[in-house]
């Protein structure tokens, strides 16, 4: 019997891990996977089928630097749920890829380190996620290591990110003797992951702690446990389903302490697909007909076959292979031959995808970021915006002979959201655009990897930019032929005001009461 709409919603879980680099992100995820059954080893991820590494950091640069770059999809089943799991870039240099991923899903996972805390990217992260109401989870990781005061941390949250914490297990111990976790409300124990069920026990002060901990700290486990059934917040599903309370699991994900308790959570507690906001309307998930969002383009993910994949959010419906859906933006028919799911760079044909799914489609520029598909309606999904870059370069390029070849690249780059690509309206070359100064490294290598073009970067005379728009083409016009040597058209030719310095810019913005200087771009229909 085939499965329902609602029965598919039902089970599905989308959500992204969100960090401070270094937080242990990328371990966790893999742990995450195992559990699902879809990797047998951790480092070293392996596919079961074909052996193909599927490292959730698969880009050089991310093994190199020990960083995650780019997001990526997984998906996977654990106790009768389906998880696409988004591992999100950590660094704050990607934050606009991330903040687009976070668009995609319907909640998170925090990953704090159980010695530095809330870190500055993690409380960054958090605000977006508080800006979409996204309901958290929070895994207070490496509890192995020294760690701070379990209240400290607790309270660090609550005070930095003004969220109210309820703690569901505690630690049994910290650093060298860290044995397991407690739950608090079931009165039962965990020892290890590989523990399935989690063992009763008659309250944190009967025999059972004697052979896992020294007298003195098991005397102060009994006293936290016992104070923190009291003094903190019992969970409250509604409170963190609107986002205002965080369960929080302690845990250790290298050994394979807590994961296990985290996904039991997600799979009970984590929202099924939501409601999703479209221009002129609310899209529920059950509906019949088909709507889904683009939220990310990754190209050449098998540089042996230079693939461009259009990752999409399905919204409502069920897309099938071999459909056809419209693309809102052209009004077009794109033909849906070959969706895909993917575990890192692993992926596998989507015969069906419902709500909540993450799927691959497989084009060659027909599809960019923010863009809607529809069996047939005319909506458009918000909340998939550009930023202004903070960062601003030309490109060099040692070998003129390949400057068309470079124009075509830094086409597909920017249409994936590596770099934002900007034409001077003078005629002068091409700037780029970043929002951190790592994403230049990330372009320079793409560059000579996949395309065969080494590459430099030269500062550009500007430092600001800013989209412009007016109440009527005539005031824009006017500043745009006044200020020519300042404009330049981006990717979609939306005008674009280049400014030396943020003292031009407020200097412009002053004399020019009539046109809007923007940070943020919006998707909007084009034909």
């Amino acid at each position: 019997m085939a499965e329902t709409i609602t029965d598919a919603v039902s089970r599905r879980r989308t959500f992204a891990i969100i960090a401070h680099p270094d937080a242990g992100k990328t371990t966790l995820t893999e742990k995450l996977l195992l559990f699902g059954g879809a990797i047998q080893l951790a480092g070293e991820v392996k596919a079961k089928k074909d052996k193909i590494q599927t490292r959730s950091d698969w880009m050089k640069i991310e093994r190199e630097r020990g960083i995650s770059v780019v997001t990526s999809v997984m998906t996977f089943e654990y106790g009768g749920n389906v998880f696409n799991l988004l591992d999100t870039p950590g660094h704050e240099d990607f934050a606009d890829d991330t903040y687009r991923t976070l668009s995609a899903v319907d909640s998170a996972v925090m990953v704090v380190d159980a010695a530095r805390g809330i870190e500055p990217r993690t409380l960054k992260l958090f605000e977006v996620c508080r800006m979409r109401d996204i309901p958290i989870i929070t895994f207070v990781n490496k509890m192995d290591r020294e760690a701070r005061n379990t209240y400290e941390i607790l309270d660090e949250i609550e005070q930095k990110l003004a969220l109210d914490t309820a703690p569901i297990t505690w630690p049994i111990g910290q650093g060298k003797s860290f044995a397991g976790t407690y739950h608090l409300a079931e009165n039962a124990v965990r020892r290890g992951d590989s523990e399935e069920e989690r063992t009763k026990v008659n309250g944190p002060d009967s025999n059972w702690a004697a052979g896992l901990l020294p007298q003195n700290e098991r005397e102060q486990f009994i006293e936290e446990t016992d104070l923190a059934r009291e003094a903190c917040r019992p969970f409250d599903l509604q409170s963190y389903r609107e986002g205002h309370l965080t369960p929080v699991f302690f845990g250790s994900a290298l050994r394979n302490y807590g994961v296990r308790d985290l996904i039991e959570a997600l799979g009970e507690w984590a929202p099924a697909p939501r409601a999703q906001e479209a221009d002129s309307r609310t899209v529920e998930a059950t509906e019949e007909k088909m709507t889904s969002f683009v939220f990310k383009i990754q190209a050449n993910m098998d540089p042996n076959h230079r693939d461009r994949i259009a990752f999409v959010r399905v919204c409502s419906g069920t897309l099938q292979r071999g459909m056809k859906a419209k693309l809102v933006r052209t009004g077009k028919a794109v033909p849906l031959t070959a969706p895909q799911f993917f575990f890192a760079r692993s992926r596998s044909t989507a015969d069906e995808a419902y709500p909540g799914d993450v799927v691959g489609i497989p084009n060659h520029g027909t599809l960019r970021i923010g863009d809607t598909l529809t069996e047939g309606e005319d909506i458009v999904f918000r909340g998939v915006p550009n930023f202004a870059a903070e960062i601003l370069r030309r490109v060099r390029l040692g070998d003129p002979m390949k400057a068309k070849k470079l124009r075509e690249a830094l086409q597909q780059m920017a249409e994936e959201g590596v770099v934002q690509l900007f034409t001077p309206e003078d005629g002068s070359p091409a700037i780029v655009g970043v929002v951190g100064a790592l994403q230049l490294d990330v372009l320079k290598e793409r560059l000579s990897i996949e395309y065969g073009l080494p590459v430099d970067f030269e500062v550009a005379r500007f430092s600001v930019c800013r989209w412009i728009s007016a109440g009527s083409d005539a005031d824009l016009d006017r500043f745009i032929e006044t200020h020519r040597g300042d404009i330049a058209r981006d990717l979609d030719g939306d005008p674009v005001f280049l400014a030396q310095h943020e003292f031009g810019l407020n200097y412009e913005a002053e004399r020019w009461k009539a046109i809007s200087f923007a940070a943020i771009k919006d998707y909007q229909v084009r034909n």
